[in-house]
């Protein structure tokens, strides 16, 4: 899924034995997951390593490419996020994301393309902050020539407002961490360790040099 809005594009397939009078919310839109390997890497990339950050709290749920209903009994309202992390909630995996049933997402990442790039900084940015949700990110990979590749937004009195992007870096209160464009990719950085979260082949890489180390000496 590319994060586009859905509204016209759900899977009408009941399940068997789903009663007629039930709401039937999917599970799946027929939408690719994204649009190219760089966002799609990227994205699995980002819920990874947060899911690792978050880790030791049992009460943040990050997830991402799930659908996100957010209007009881109508369906055909619902977004499906690239990254989502939800504080105040339990970290049981879900099938989709129901807002009534659940709390607001704290932080919502998209990453866009030259095609969603408008619906994210409109359509898209317009439904987070009516929803309430405190930050909204979004990155391209594409690296537009004439648009910035990073742009994000706080909830300040029921509005957005612009976050100031300075030498390509964006501090979120809500994680506790910075965005940081690279010019390449999109990293957290831990301001208080003045470093990048690890990816996970970053990990593996550090984990060998380490057993190198132990097997030579």
């Amino acid at each position: 899924m590319n994060g586009n809005l859905r509204t016209n594009t759900q899977i009408k397939q009941r399940p068997f034995g789903f009663a007629d009078d039930e709401v039937f919310y999917p599970e799946a839109d027929g939408e690719p997951m994204a649009e190219t390997d760089k966002h799609r890497n990227l994205m699995v990339e980002l819920i990874d390593i947060l899911k690792r950050y978050f880790t030791e709290q049992p009460d943040v749920y990050v997830t991402g490419n799930i659908l996100f209903y957010y209007v009881e009994g109508v369906p055909e309202e619902v977004v499906a996020p690239d990254v989502m992390v939800c504080f105040g909630v339990n970290k049981d995996e879900r099938r989709t994301y129901k807002l009534w049933e659940e709390k607001i997402p704290s932080v919502i990442i998209e990453i866009a393309s030259h095609s969603t790039f408008k619906k994210d900084r409109t359509e898209k940015r317009e439904l987070y902050e009516t929803l309430g949700v405190k930050e909204y990110f979004i990155f391209n990979p594409e690296y537009p020539k004439t648009l910035p590749s990073l742009l994000g937004y706080r909830l300040a009195d029921g509005e957005y407002e612009p976050l100031k992007i300075e030498n390509g870096r964006v501090f979120s209160e809500i994680l506790n961490l910075e965005l940081v464009d690279t010019k390449n990719t999109l990293r957290f950085s831990d301001v208080a360790k003045n470093e990048f979260l690890p990816t996970a082949n970053e990990l593996i890489a550090r984990l060998e040099k380490k057993l190198a180390k132990l097997k030579d000496g």
